[in-house]
Formats: structure tokens, C-alpha cells, sequence
């Protein structure tokens, strides 16, 4: 049996740069309505249902942060991804006070946000396929960690771990040897994502390395401007 295939929806006014995009996605196994005006695509949005939310921010009619605010009202998980021309900090602040779990500007290459939306997608199933106990004794290579007790275990060394260590590491974990966009992991852990958050997030993942550092087959890797990988060689 072949596998679902995800729905998304995207809304942009830009109906070449949506043309494009609808093809790029169609071609990675997606279902796509591409709708070019808030209104419309909120009307659609509540006789469908869809897996993530694409929303341009400058559109006729009604903004994507107004948008993104009626969606989340209605399904307040679901998952949404600004798509903007605009530079302006202060705007990106504002699309994650409207409930954004990503941002990205264009131009932008395709396939960097075909990885954060699969980051994203893979981040909201979880919670319908594990519970707690699922996390209580994890192996990350010889080591084990338990996310409810935030410890991680080496033999007979135990080390208790901070809130943020042990969110940033179950993270890892459920991403192993695929990539976590850095995004994803700052709104996850953090709860929005800047400069001085991405600052301290390399810290932590800093100190996880230190942790992991006795087992060789256990590491971290850094994917520069994208997110990190828990690579766990077996």
C-alpha cells in the first residue's frame, strides 16, 4: 500500500512564484491548493484538512499574520511556515507571535525549505505516536537517556541534565541521523527563534557534545546555516 500523501496548503499572490512552487512540491510527493488571497484560502482551510500551512505575509485583502491567526484559532497545532520578501526583524518577531514555526525569505532555494517543512511535519506526529514512557530509557549509542528523569546514564555515571539540555536532546533524539533545523529546535525548546536564541542554543548543543563525548560513535553534527544531526553509528 503506497503512502499517504501530506496536504499542504500554500497562499501566495505571486502566481508565478506559486506555480513553481506547487510543481517543486507536487514533485516531493505532496498534495498542494495553492490559493493566491487570504479569504479564499481561509474558506478552503476550513473544508479540508491539511498537514502544514505555506502563507505569503504581504497579500490583498487580509495579511498571512491575520491568516495564521484564524488557523490557529480553529487548529491551534497546526503547522505554519511564513513565506516573505521582507528583511524586517520586527516582522519576523511578529509572524511568530501569530504562530509561526518557521520563517524563511526569499529568494530562498527550494530544497532548504522542502527540509524545514519535513523537520516540522515530522515534529507535529510524534506526540500521535509516542507517549512519555516511549522516552523513558532511550540508547544513544552505549548511553541512556531518560527524558522524563532528564538523566543520562554511562555505566555506572549518571548526569542530571537542565530542562532546555534535556528538551534539546529528546529533540536529537527524535530526529536521529536526520537533521533538526535550527529553527525547529529554538521554537520548540525557546519558544522563538533570534540571534541571542540561536547564540545559546550552540552553547547547549556545546555541552551535549561534552556529555556524549565517551562513546566514538556518538556526535553531533553542525549542518552550517541549517541545524544539527545526533549521528548515532551502529
Amino acid at each position: 500500500m503506497s503512502e499517504e500523501k501530506q496536504k499542504i496548503l500554500l497562499v501566495d499572490d505571486d502566481d508565478v512564484f506559486g506555480f513553481i512552487l506547487k510543481k517543486f512540491l507536487e514533485a516531493k510527493n505532496f498534495l498542494v491548493d495553492k490559493i493566491n488571497n487570504s479569504k479564499e484560502a481561509y474558506a478552503l482551510f476550513n473544508n479540508h484538512t491539511y498537514d502544514l500551512c505555506l502563507l505569503d505575509v504581504m497579500m490583498p485583502l487580509k495579511d498571512g499574520f491575520t491568516l495564521a491567526k484564524e488557523i490557529k484559532a480553529k487548529v491551534p497545532d497546526m503547522p505554519i511556515i511564513f513565506i516573505t520578501a521582507n528583511s524586517i526583524k520586527e516582522q519576523t518577531l511578529i509572524g511568530f507571535d501569530a504562530g509561526a514555526d518557521d520563517y524563511i525569505r526569499k529568494p530562498f532555494e527550494m530544497e532548504e525549505l522542502f527540509l524545514r517543512m519535513q523537520a516540522i511535519l515530522r515534529r507535529s506526529v510524534k506526540p500521535q505516536v509516542h507517549s512519555d514512557n516511549d522516552f523513558a530509557n532511550v540508547a544513544i549509542g552505549q548511553y541512556t537517556f531518560n527524558f522524563n528523569t532528564h538523566t543520562l546514564t554511562l555505566g555506572k555515571n549518571k548526569r542530571k541534565l537542565t530542562t532546555k539540555e534535556a528538551q534539546l536532546l529528546h529533540l536529537l533524539v527524535l530526529n536521529q541521523n536526520q537533521l533538526l533545523i535550527h529553527s525547529v529546535a529554538m521554537q520548540s525548546v525557546w519558544h522563538h527563534a533570534d540571534h541571542l536564541t540561536h547564540r545559546s542554543m550552540d552553547v547547549f548543543i556545546t555541552k551535549l557534545r561534552k556529555y556524549l563525548i565517551d562513546d566514538p560513535n556518538v556526535e553531533i553534527l553542525n549542518a552550517r546555516g541549517q541545524g544539527y544531526k545526533l549521528l548515532v553509528k551502529s
